[in-house]
């Protein structure tokens, strides 16, 4: 059994690993959480472990992410909060700063949420013990890959 990730994430090569930990990670719509005052946008998600070779499993995972300005959804409907999405990758544009910009998380069928923030400050944490699954990520082979 692996130990829980904890990875924090400042740079755009840290943001790739925290990405590719939560590709196809299942979140329930009601438990995205945006604080305008505290500028912090919260989500608990169940992860994929693509880290373990053994048995599929999975686990509770918290990603924080600090510094908000702004947040606006895009093709999620909030009106049910036990709706599920699964997240594709997060992806972060700067600005002509270097530091602020645009962090996308992109989700299966077209959901996106584009957070305004002012430098990257992300935490991610496995918050529960990893349990089996049937509930295996499908990437189909593409044609010419």
């Amino acid at each position: 059994m692996s130990e829980p990730l904890r990875l924090k994430a400042e740079t755009e090569q840290d943001l790739s690993v925290i990405s590719a930990s939560l590709q196809d990670a299942i979140a329930r719509v009601g438990d995205i959480s945006y604080s305008a005052r505290g500028r912090t946008f919260t989500l608990r998600l169940t992860r994929f472990k693509h880290e373990t070779s053994s048995s599929p499993e999975r686990i509770l995972t918290g990603l924080r992410i600090d510094g908000v300005l702004g947040a606006r959804l895009r093709g999620i409907d909030r009106s049910d909060p036990e709706a599920m999405i699964v997240l594709l990758a997060i992806i972060f544009t700067p600005d002509t700063s270097g530091f602020s910009g645009a962090l996308r998380l992109v989700f299966a069928g077209g959901g996106e949420i584009s957070l305004d923030v002012e430098c990257l400050d992300i935490i991610l944490a496995d918050i529960s013990k990893a349990r089996l699954t049937d509930k295996v990520p499908l990437h189909p082979l593409q044609e010419g890959l």
